[in-house]
């Protein structure tokens, strides 16, 4: 039966290049997929990785109907297999709904890329409304981690090497930019609850690592 499979995991987890896999390994097999994505950092109509690994794909702004795209395709004789979504936490709920439509409507198998929550632990709307939808969600294997060497679950936004935690939900950036760029970083939650970034924490070093009193 085909599946909406929402694949979650933080920044630098490898969603992108697993992607990018699931895409070789089935058009090597003959079969042609769909690319969706959305504010990719490679650019519009980009899918990659920082592995250096890119595609062309169809850029899903903000409007942008993904089942009518994929039936417009059909319609014209094209072949479509399965579906591929990236940055999928970028996307509208009701273009999740989409997507579950293909499942449903179309029997092609949907694999949605996308983080789970944004720099303040917040779900973002997309990544939410897939949680609500999904027939399976697979955290990724490969663990991202934080400066500490634990496993890293929380995306961190900086600014200037500083944490940030207010701000518009969807600002597009990267792991190690400058620091004088907009930047994000993958943290444990004991470091992003005390917004202690890799910079900070060289900043620190020499400090002792008193017991946090009165916060929360």
């Amino acid at each position: 039966m085909p599946e909406l499979v929402f694949f979650s995991g933080t920044m630098d987890c490898g969603k992108s290049t697993l992607a990018l896999q699931i895409e070789h390994n089935r058009s090597a097999r003959g079969l042609q997929g769909m690319i969706f994505t959305r504010d990719d950092r490679a650019g519009e109509g980009k899918l990659s990785s920082r592995l250096g690994l890119v595609t062309d794909a169809v850029e899903a702004g903000a409007g942008f109907d993904l089942y009518a795209h994929v039936v417009a395709e059909l319609s014209q004789g094209g072949k479509v297999d399965y579906v591929i979504v990236d940055e999928a936490q970028f996307l509208a709920p009701d273009q999740i709904d989409q997507l579950a439509r293909i499942v449903d409507d179309l029997d092609l198998d949907v694999f949605a890329f996308g983080i789970t929550t944004d720099f303040r632990t917040k779900l973002f709307p997309g990544s939410q409304r897939l949680i609500e939808l999904a027939d399976r969600i697979e955290t990724l294997q490969v663990e991202a981690m934080c400066w500490c060497g634990a496993r890293a679950t929380h995306n961190a936004r900086t600014v200037g090497g500083e944490m940030v935690v207010d701000g518009e939900q969807v600002v597009v950036g990267d792991v190690n930019r400058s620091p004088e760029e907009i930047s994000y970083e993958v943290l444990c939650r004991r470091h992003h609850r005390r917004r202690m970034t890799a910079a900070g924490a060289r900043a620190g070093a020499l400090s002792p690592d008193v017991l946090p009193v009165g916060t929360a």
